[in-house]
């Protein structure tokens, strides 16, 4: 696969981070028009109190309306784990249109099941306005921007490359926190690493946004690097660690760690383009499956 990369292109990148998940949302501006994107945005859940809230999603729409611009995509790198997404209700204020890697339908199918969701749970993806295959291109304004397949942490996740620009979802996380995990259904460590192995062969001066970051050492939050320092640095993948290296680490490791918080309302949201399942009364309502994540 040749992918389009055009280093010219500068998009303009203001980042919102969310303390409560430790996620980073992006606006990503056309420099030749007022036209943009908004990259993984969060939808704030009180979980103990079964509450939702707009707080992250308003400060968004209000930054998008304030500096005029017109939103065109809605994009999800993939079906989040750890928070809900926002994107209809942005959808609702702002227009443009959500996009999904075509692998939704491998994780409909999946947790369809673990949910025991009825067959009114459509699993076709149809809840998207777009699904993308590898390689696939769409326009920001004036901008072109791709979607790079890039499965392992999840069968749905895409890295998306916007002119000098590349939105690596949770493939990377910032040099000295490494990658993502790899245990969930669906995942693998070694299709992780070809992976990261495939965003890595980008030009080194691509810039690169983490969708994630934990601040590790106590360190300030921080969401940007280059290609040329991950290779170099990253503590999972740089300075030529070998796949087995990789595998072998991987695997420990994800074996040490617990469920993500909100991994039970995230996937029911997310995989629904976030929309909150309903009750056959048109309620609100997530289920808790016992046993079976």
């Amino acid at each position: 696969m040749t992918y389009p990369v055009n280093l010219s292109v500068k998009p303009e990148v203001s980042a919102h981070f969310d303390e409560a998940t430790n996620t980073i949302t992006y606006i990503v501006k056309d420099p030749d028009s007022d036209h943009c994107a908004i990259i993984d945005s969060v939808m704030d859940i009180d979980y103990a109190a079964g509450r939702i809230t707009y707080a992250h999603a308003d400060a968004l729409i209000a930054e998008v309306q304030e500096r005029g611009l017109t939103l065109d995509w809605i994009i999800e790198t993939h079906v989040h784990a750890d928070h809900l997404s926002a994107a209809p209700y942005i959808q609702q204020k702002l227009g443009g249109k959500i996009g999904v890697g075509e692998k939704i339908l491998v994780v409909q199918e999946t947790f369809g099941k673990v949910f025991n969701e009825g067959t009114e749970f459509q699993r076709d993806g149809s809840q998207f306005d777009a699904l993308f295959k590898d390689g696939d291109t769409y326009m920001i304004g004036t901008m072109q921007a791709f979607a790079m397949y890039t499965p392992g942490h999840t069968p749905a996740c895409m890295v998306h490359v916007i002119g000098d620009a590349a939105f690596a979802g949770d493939t990377l996380f910032m040099p000295d926190g490494g990658s993502a995990r790899a245990d969930f259904p669906g995942g693998d460590a070694g299709v992780l690493y070809d992976s990261i192995q495939k965003v890595l062969s980008l030009p080194d001066e691509m810039r690169l946004f983490m969708c994630h970051d934990y601040g590790p050492n106590d360190r300030a939050i921080a969401w940007e690097t280059t290609v040329a320092e991950q290779k170099a640095d990253n503590i999972h993948v740089g300075g030529g660690k070998t796949r087995e290296e990789f595998i072998k680490f991987r695997t420990e490791r994800d074996a040490q760690l617990a469920m993500p918080k909100l991994i039970i309302p995230s996937l029911q949201v997310n995989m629904r383009a976030g929309e909150v399942p309903k009750d056959k009364d048109g309620n609100p309502m997530l289920k808790v499956p016992i046993n079976t994540i």
